[in-house]
């Protein structure tokens, strides 16, 4: 079984360039069949998310080829609207090719898409959004099939404001025929990623980063290159991982406006910030202060996907804080974990709260879901002794190689596979 061997209590210091946004590649990914063409996606991470999509796309008929962090593709040879559903199961991300084959192909067959198992996340949002677009939904036993000989605009309200719902209604109303409106837009800074990457193409879309995205029709696209956002959630994790452990890095390739919440909090623990164009100076302290109430929500709100590390993180501060999740009903299972290796937390139905301990020590654990992974590892970063975190198809899944990037900080981390051994 693979593991990371973390041997902690070392500080990580040195410089090191963030990787290119999964959040943005995968949508932008699967908008690329809009149209006909040759397209090159640059600053992809090498991600098993990825590699999943990849996949779907050559069972489609997709032909990819890898330069290095950049994906060139020719999607003029789609030969199957059908998405096998061996994939589809894999990740949830596949949902998003809904949109862009509907708008081309006419057609699109699916079965409920995968995932990390971290609270419900129905997808009802997506096919209401389609079908008042004009699409017909039928839902038969395990798969949900959608038509359209013709889309059409319409006036979209999202009950709540969903990623995954606003990007496929997106990219479904591109060439559809007048004028959509999705109010109560999510406002990730990857769905302003994927609004400037259609625009790129001919699209006319407008108002992403707000509440109200309009989207004109159109009635041509054409093929372009491209280079996707730097990942904000990696980039959060790297820093919470130098203040956990007392170090001093230099994060390069990073966008600063996306990270406000989380920079905002990792201040209020004592942790020194500095930035400079796209570069971001951070530098822990001998012992980090406990921040009071943490509340996810959606962006700019702190983002979900930055909960595990920084309950991870205030697990070692001086004092108390609590944390409380409104975004998913799942996303405490790393909190037994921490446990395990002498955190102080007491989980309620909705909240952790959270009595600062000295310090953490190694364990074994288990990752349960991508971020959960990420908090174990930067958990074991500042343990004392030997941690073995297993799971590591849950962090493949959004860290591109996250070892190397470590050992490149100093970190005392080892992948290997072998049997588990307790510590």
């Amino acid at each position: 079984m693979e593991q990371y061997v973390i041997k902690g209590g070392k500080p990580l210091y040195g410089t090191i360039r963030v990787q290119g946004a999964k959040n943005s590649a995968l949508p932008i990914l699967a908008a690329t069949l809009l149209v006909e063409g040759i397209h090159e996606i640059r600053d992809v991470p090498h991600l098993s998310d990825i590699d999943v999509m990849g996949k779907i796309l050559k069972a489609l008929g997709v032909k990819m080829r890898w330069d290095g962090n950049n994906i060139k593709m020719e999607t003029s040879t789609i030969k199957t609207f059908r998405i096998p559903e061996s994939l589809m199961r894999q990740m949830r991300s596949s949902i998003f090719l809904m949109g862009p084959m509907l708008s081309r192909l006419h057609e699109v067959i699916i079965t409920p898409p995968g995932g990390c198992a971290i609270g419900a996340r129905p997808i009802d949002l997506h096919l209401k959004g389609l079908s008042l677009l004009g699409a017909k939904i039928e839902e038969g036993d395990g798969f949900i099939r959608c038509t359209a000989t013709k889309l059409k605009g319409a006036n979209i309200h999202l009950d709540l404001p969903s990623v995954g719902a606003t990007e496929n209604i997106m990219m479904a109303a591109v060439r559809a025929e007048g004028r959509t409106v999705i109010r109560n837009a999510a406002r990730e800074p990857e769905i302003a990623d994927l609004e400037r990457f259609l625009n790129r193409m001919g699209a006319d879309v407008s108002g992403a980063g707000t509440n109200t995205i309009v989207i004109r029709g159109v009635r041509r696209l054409h093929p372009v290159s491209y280079e996707v956002i730097p990942d904000r959630i990696v980039a959060g994790t790297l820093a919470a991982a130098a203040a956990m452990t007392g170090g001093e890095i230099l994060l390069t390739h990073v966008v600063l406006d996306h990270m406000g919440s989380t920079l905002e909090l990792l201040e209020r623990t004592g942790t020194t910030l500095k930035h400079e164009g796209d570069s971001l100076w951070i530098k822990g302290i001998p012992r980090l202060k406990g921040v009071g109430d943490v509340v996810t929500g959606p962006y700019p709100g702190f983002p979900t996907d930055m909960q595990p590390q920084i309950m991870a993180l205030l697990s070692i501060t001086e004092g108390s804080s609590i944390i409380s999740e409104r975004i998913f009903d799942g996303r405490f299972k790393h909190v037994q974990e921490l446990v395990r290796m002498g955190a102080n937390l007491q989980p309620g139905e909705h909240s952790v709260e959270i009595q600062g301990v000295p310090y953490l020590k190694g364990a074994t654990v288990q990752a349960t879901d991508l971020r959960a992974g990420a908090a174990l590892v930067i958990a074991g970063l500042a343990a004392q002794g030997t941690t073995r975190v297993l799971g590591l198809n849950h962090i493949d899944r959004g860290y591109d190689h996250l070892d190397r990037t470590l050992l490149q900080l100093g970190g005392q981390i080892q992948r290997w596979s072998g049997k588990v051994v307790s510590c």
